[in-house]
């Protein structure tokens, strides 16, 4: 059995094929990042062009390097949701079209789903139940997991994901998009205490994430600098905003897993590339007694496996399929 997986939730378009056992056969991904630099950020109506002249030389492409076509696919595994609506569009709509020419299975795969269990992509993976934190552009969630195919929300970003507190305070600081790296690199030669930004708890045992008061503390730092004339320390800046984040994100993830009483816990989602998170992560779970796993980081980010492989349970689960079936914007994992 051959799977092909295909993602274009947001702006990068991405294709994979996965055989019968879930071994990766190909990979293939096309970034628009260059595209949407200029603007500070993603610009949705462009995205959606970008996937539709990317979508078929990308599918190609991964058919090639698995050495196999179309006529051999036996699924086809595509993101529904959730992402921008029109980047959702072209993949799905391309996905449908496949299955109907060929008479091909396809299912529709949530974009959580498939982050969760990137990490199964990997030799090394976690036994059901595990917490799994999500963290991205989009969102910042935790979820429990007690099967391929049953996931609980516990909590999730009341306002700003957490990559997109990156991006935005990589904005303020005059970085180029995404600035979630260059402000992972200039963290490096910082002092993560040398400013006492806020950390968001919000109430008593909540798995919830706010981080738009963060941003807003790092804009009204800069601008007192600015007042009294003072140079912008930009490492100490950007090393104690990155402290700020992953402490929220790595105590409440540690909260989850005393609630649920679970000692799996698994980082997935863009944001889980960062070496800061990674790091403290590791060391806190190991105070805790708890077991971390990872994938690497061309699996955290958007990529066509995680979908092939989340498609495969989801389908195996249930088969039904519509070609009236529509995209969302909101995740159905609850």
């Amino acid at each position: 059995m051959l799977t092909l997986g295909i993602e274009s939730s947001c702006d990068d378009t991405a294709a994979a094929v996965l055989d019968q056992d879930c071994n990766l056969l190909s990979s293939v991904l096309t970034s628009q990042d260059q595209i949407h630099t200029r603007f500070g950020g993603v610009v949705p109506e462009l995205a959606s062009r970008c996937h539709l002249e990317s979508i078929v030389p990308v599918v190609n492409e991964a058919l090639n390097r698995a050495g196999t076509t179309l006529q051999k696919i036996d699924l086809i595994a595509v993101t529904q949701g959730p992402g921008l609506i029109g980047s959702l569009l072209v993949g799905f709509s391309y996905a449908k079209a496949l299955s109907f020419v060929n008479k091909t299975p396809c299912v529709g795969v949530d974009h959580m789903a498939g982050h969760i269990l990137s990490v199964f992509l990997e030799k090394k993976h976690p036994d059901f139940p595990f917490i799994a934190l999500v963290v991205s552009g989009g969102t910042s969630s935790i979820y429990r997991a007690d099967s391929f195919t049953s996931f609980t929300l516990l909590g999730r970003t009341r306002d700003d994901a957490a990559g997109e507190a990156f991006d935005k305070v990589a904005k303020l600081l005059g970085f180029p998009y995404p600035g979630g790296p260059v402000i992972s690199r200039e963290a490096e030669s910082g002092n993560g205490r040398a400013i006492q930004f806020p950390r968001s708890w919000l109430e008593k045992h909540s798995l919830d994430f706010s981080f738009s008061g963060l941003k807003t503390a790092v804009l009204n730092h800069c601008n007192r600098e600015k007042q009294k004339n003072k140079p912008l320390n930009i490492p100490d800046i950007c090393a104690s905003f990155q402290e700020a984040a992953v402490e929220v994100l790595v105590e409440k993830t540690l909260l989850a897993a005393a609630q649920q009483k679970i000692n799996n816990i698994v980082l997935g989602g863009g944001v889980s590339s960062n070496p800061r998170l990674r790091q403290v992560m590791k060391m806190r779970c190991a105070n805790e007694g708890k077991k971390l796993f990872i994938p690497r980081p061309a699996y955290c980010t958007d990529n066509g496996a995680m979908i092939a492989f989340a498609g495969i349970h989801a389908h195996r689960k249930n088969s039904d399929f519509s070609y009236d079936m529509d995209v969302y914007c909101r995740s159905v994992l609850t």
